[in-house]
């Protein structure tokens, strides 16, 4: 509960980060404006995500003669949930994500390279973690803060030229409105999104870890399985979506010093000693 809590409030102040940036840049109008691209992004996530990112990776799908299908089943079952659709996606790099609008639309996905390293044990421990996310319609919360994200990124990036060249509402010397205020504002709400974003994704991984335990029966799986893909996915990054990154089980790149203020993920070693009730 209280980490739902926590998801809601971080969406509603993205909400108003996105709102706050339409008002600035617009008025009334603006803000208006702002509202409807956050409906249709939110619109076509909700519907399309699932399709979108699939493509994205090159996935392809796996029928019932496929190892990973028959785990997903398997895990599925015990779960509870309606078995997802399973895709294989091209690539040595080890990953995996779960996408779709809820648990009857979902669909699991894991990298080539994912199948390479880690063995059955470790595997169910992956696919466990994302079935976790789709009982608790993680991939849902997270297509939403990635669409307000990006929404917000889109319109702060195509009033940056309007506010460095005096541009900007129509009204702005009558109201006597600051241009480095202005110019701020632009700058600065795209950081606030991304580390609402962030802190969203980081919140939702720790119950995802916990949710797969139960789901597999154990937590050493998917403990050792994150183990080695911290290891594995520094060797061979993934050449992946920024805006995408948080629907991975692994970062698809790596961070360090200020920009680990932006992770998607929280640090592996935090998340093997939640996993072994150690924090």
């Amino acid at each position: 509960m209280a980490n739902a809590l926590k998801t809601t409030l971080l969406l509603g102040l993205m909400s108003g980060v996105l709102l706050v940036l339409g008002e600035t840049l617009g008025g009334s109008r603006g803000l208006v404006m702002a509202f409807g691209v956050a409906v249709l992004m939110n619109f076509v996530s909700y519907w399309f995500s699932d399709k979108i990112v699939l493509s994205m990776y090159r996935a392809k799908p796996v029928g019932p003669e496929h190892p990973l299908h028959q785990i997903t089943a398997r895990l599925a079952q015990r779960a509870g949930l309606p078995m997802p659709k399973v895709y294989i996606i091209p690539g040595a790099s080890p990953n995996a994500f779960a996408t779709g609008r809820d648990p009857s639309h979902a669909a699991v996905a894991a990298t080539e390279g994912i199948l390479r390293i880690l063995d059955e044990r470790e595997i169910e421990g992956v696919i466990a973690h994302e079935l976790a996310h789709v009982k608790h319609r993680d991939i849902l919360i997270s297509s939403v803060a990635a669409t307000m994200a990006a929404a917000i990124m889109m319109i702060a990036r195509m009033a940056q030229f309007a506010a460095m060249f005096g541009g900007g509402r129509s009204d702005d010397r009558d109201r006597g409105a600051n241009p480095i205020a202005l110019l701020a504002t632009v700058i600065l709400a795209p950081i606030a999104a991304m580390l609402i974003q962030a802190a969203i994704s980081r919140s939702r991984e720790f119950g995802a870890d916990a949710g797969g335990a139960e789901i597999a029966g154990t937590p050493y799986g998917l403990v050792d399985a994150l183990k080695k893909l911290e290891v594995a996915s520094k060797r061979i990054p993934m050449d992946a979506n920024p805006a995408t990154a948080h629907m991975f089980i692994m970062k698809p790149f790596s961070v360090s010093g200020l920009l680990s203020l932006f992770s998607t993920h929280p640090p592996t070693d935090a998340r093997v000693r939640a996993l072994l009730g150690q924090n």
